[in-house]
C-alpha cells in the first residue's frame, strides 16, 4: 500500500479494476461506488485519488480486518466512506433504498471456495439493481487453469446484464496458469471504446473479450 500516492496499485487485478472505474464516469468526476468486499480498501483509495468528492460504502465480513486497516492505513483526508461489516448479499438489502451505484465491486472469491449465495444468477440480479442507468458491475474472478468458475460467472453475469467484457492478463485466457479474471457488466452495449482504452493502459499484456469472443468462456 503506498499511502504516499494511492493511485500506485501493486496488484495488476486491482489496477485493472481501476481502470475500469476509470471509463466509468468523465475523469475526476465524483462517482458513487460500492464495494463488496473491502481487503486493504485499495481501490476506495484510489477512486478518492483519482475522483474527489466520490460517495464509497465499503462492506466486509471480517470485523478485525476492516478494524485493522482503518487504523493501521489512514484512508486520505476528505475519503467519504461507509464502512458496514456482514454479509455481501445481505448488506444489499441493508443499504437505503434510495441510494444508487455507479460503480459496483465485488472482490470476495476465488476457485472453488466461491459462496454459491453470492456466485450466482440471483445474487448478480440483485447487484445489477443497485446500480444508476449507466452504472457498471465489476466482479474480480480468481480461478485455477480449468478456468470453471470464470465460465460459470460468465454464464450467471451475462443472465443479470445486458452486455459483459472480460479483461485479464492474456495468457489467462488459454488457461495456462491461475489467475485473475475480471468481468464488467454493463446496462448498455460494451463501448468498443473501452476495450481501445483498457487495452492502452494495461497491464500488459492484456485481452479484452466481449461477444463471440467471450463465448468460448462462458460455454
Amino acid at each position: 500500500m503506498n499511502l504516499a500516492d494511492p493511485a500506485d496499485i501493486f496488484y495488476e487485478y486491482l489496477r485493472r479494476i481501476g481502470h475500469i472505474v476509470d471509463l466509468a464516469a468523465e475523469p475526476g468526476v465524483p462517482v458513487s461506488v460500492l464495494h463488496l468486499g473491502a481487503g486493504a480498501l485499495t481501490l476506495a483509495r484510489y477512486i478518492q485519488a483519482t475522483r474527489p468528492g466520490s460517495e464509497q460504502y465499503a462492506v466486509e465480513l471480517e470485523r478485525e480486518l476492516l478494524d485493522f486497516v482503518l487504523q493501521n492505513l489512514p484512508m486520505p483526508e476528505g475519503t467519504s466512506l461507509h464502512a458496514h461489516i456482514g454479509d455481501a448479499r445481505d448488506a444489499l438489502a441493508d443499504l437505503p433504498a434510495q441510494v444508487g451505484f455507479d460503480v459496483v465491486i465485488l472482490d470476495i472469491f476465488s476457485g472453488p471456495e466461491a459462496p454459491a449465495h453470492i456466485a450466482c444468477r440471483e445474487f448478480y440480479e440483485e447487484a445489477a439493481a443497485r446500480l444508476n442507468p449507466e452504472g457498471v458491475l465489476i466482479v474480480n474472478v480468481g480461478d485455477e487453469p480449468a478456468l470453471t468458475l470464470v465460465r460459470s460467472q460468465v454464464a450467471a453475469l451475462r443472465q443479470a446484464m445486458p452486455d459483459v467484457a472480460a479483461f485479464a492478463e492474456t495468457g489467462m485466457f488459454a488457461g495456462r496458469y491461475p489467475g485473475n479474471i475480471i468481468l464488467a457488466g454493463t446496462r448498455k452495449p460494451w463501448p468498443a471504446e473501452w476495450t481501445t482504452q483498457l487495452l492502452a493502459r494495461g497491464p500488459h499484456p492484456a485481452s479484452v473479450l466481449t461477444g463471440v469472443d467471450l463465448d468460448r468462456i462462458s460455454g
